[in-house]
């Protein structure tokens, strides 16, 4: 949601590297209790963002009303919750996630996972957060 405590926004330019030391310069950063994100791209219809999920940290379990995601891993391994499923994502490999699914990203690794998520919808924006389990407190 747009109202989280703990959330940072800037326009600055901050370079970002990956663990191939390619760089890229976000148009929005927002640093989370699990980690942070980065807005990479935006557009009409779509949304792509660059998410880092701190060892021994995850993102609450949600759905979204208006978007469907698909996350590609770029480094460390994430544990994927979507609807009754629980898999291991690896580097390059990746998910859908459909509108309406119950999703989650853990991190039981010793090193960030750093993924790509491509949101796509109707509708993009951060209050489209439905909240069913949080570890930091934010289900309404």
């Amino acid at each position: 949601m747009s109202g989280d405590r703990g959330t940072r926004r800037s326009q600055r330019s901050i370079a970002l590297s990956d663990p191939d030391g390619i760089e890229s310069r976000p148009i929005e950063f927002a640093a989370k209790p699990w980690g942070s994100f980065s807005t990479l791209e935006e557009g009409p219809g779509y949304k792509v963002k660059r998410l880092v999920v701190q060892p021994g940290q995850r993102l609450s379990l949600q759905k979204h009303r208006h978007r469907a995601e698909h996350w590609v891993v770029v480094a460390g391994t994430a544990t994927v919750i979507r609807g009754k499923q629980r898999f291991a994502l690896r580097r390059r490999q990746c998910a859908v996630i459909p509108r309406q699914a119950w999703h989650r990203i853990e991190n039981h690794g010793r090193q960030p996972v750093v993924l790509i998520e491509v949101q796509h919808g109707d509708y993009l924006g951060e209050d489209d957060i439905i909240r069913k389990q949080d570890d930091y407190g934010r289900v309404k």
